[in-house]
């Protein structure tokens, strides 16, 4: 058996978080796709885990600072508006991140970074929302699977 270090079981805990509230408005979910999510998938939101940084360190603890990025996609043919159902989707999968923001106890907590829109005119029109999260957490100097 494999260790999972406590930033994959937190990205675990993320996709767990939003999965109920995505599906609810009947969005796929995806985490970090390598390929672009398809007209069929859509609505879809997406998790990326973006980077980490160490803020730190305190005898055998490291304090850490893991980025995740949101992104909720929509597509529609006008007069509907793709921006009001990425919103409506970002806007369930922030609740639901942030109703247990130490993710049972996976890490110190969660906040908000920033928020980018993306508009784009296809065969269809397609907003892009993308969310930036900080989540805080902290692990033994020595062993990432162990909390400090």
């Amino acid at each position: 058996m494999t260790a999972t270090s406590i930033r994959e079981r937190i990205v675990l805990a993320v996709l767990d978080a939003v999965r109920p509230s995505a599906q609810a408005l009947g969005a796929t979910l995806h985490r970090s796709p390598s390929v672009a999510i398809s007209r069929e998938q859509s609505p879809a939101l997406v998790v990326f885990p973006e980077s980490e940084s160490i803020s730190e360190r305190a005898n055998d603890r490291v304090t850490r600072v893991l980025t995740v990025r949101l992104v909720a996609l929509a597509r529609a043919v006008p007069p509907a508006i793709p921006e009001t159902e990425a919103d409506r989707l970002l806007t369930v999968a922030h609740a639901a991140l942030m109703a247990d923001a130490n993710l049972g106890g996976l890490c110190l907590g969660i906040h908000e970074l920033d928020c980018e829109w993306e508009v784009e005119d296809a065969d269809a029109t397609a907003a892009m929302l993308s969310a930036r999260y900080e989540v805080r957490y902290r692990t033994q100097a020595q062993d990432l699977t162990q909390t400090g």
